[in-house]
């Protein structure tokens, strides 16, 4: 399975012809750095059938000496994944407005947990051609069940270690590089 779905895929997968339980999760992770989570975003119109999840309470722990948004507990990230009737036999596409920022942190934190039936969509919300609704669905409790460290994590020692020998990319905003 590839980590991005195109929009075009992503509505067969979608289609009438398709039963319910073989669709794929959706989850909306739109976010803006600096500003407001985006509930108010989503609320006023999302993918059918997508559930909202929140980056700073569902995707993240608290802010503190692990950084601003460091891995979430593993029980916490579990329960926002169930409630979003993420389970372990279903795909699961994330999608945020089109930045890239919460879907590509979602789909290594499902990835991070255990869950390899994780996709991205391709140009997020904007590359969606389809009908948006402002339903907010309630889907059936998710079996999904967190096994942290699927893939490997990076700390600010082995970081600085790997900066001195290596090549270290920082993806972070501009705003979150400088500091």
């Amino acid at each position: 399975m590839t980590a991005m779905i195109s929009a075009s895929e992503l509505a067969t997968a979608l289609g009438p012809g398709v039963p319910p339980e073989d669709r794929p999760v959706l989850l909306d992770v739109r976010y803006r750095l600096g500003g407001p989570p985006g509930l108010p975003e989503y609320a006023a119109g999302h993918l059918p059938g997508a559930v909202y999840v929140d980056l700073d309470s569902e995707l993240a722990a608290p802010p503190g000496a692990a950084g601003r948004h460091p891995l979430p507990d593993a029980d916490v990230f579990g329960t926002a994944m169930r409630r979003a009737g993420v389970s372990h036999d279903r795909d699961v596409v994330v999608y945020d407005a089109a930045q890239g920022w919460g879907a590509a942190r979602a789909w290594w934190l499902l990835r991070w947990a255990g869950h390899e039936r994780t996709r991205v969509l391709d140009g997020g919300l904007a590359a969606w051609a389809g009908e948006l609704t402002e339903e907010i669905p309630v889907p059936a409790e998710g079996d999904f069940v967190p096994r942290p460290g699927q893939l490997p994590t990076l700390d600010a020692d082995g970081a600085a270690e790997l900066a001195r020998r290596g090549v270290l990319l920082d993806a972070r905003a501009g705003e979150r590089y400088r500091g």
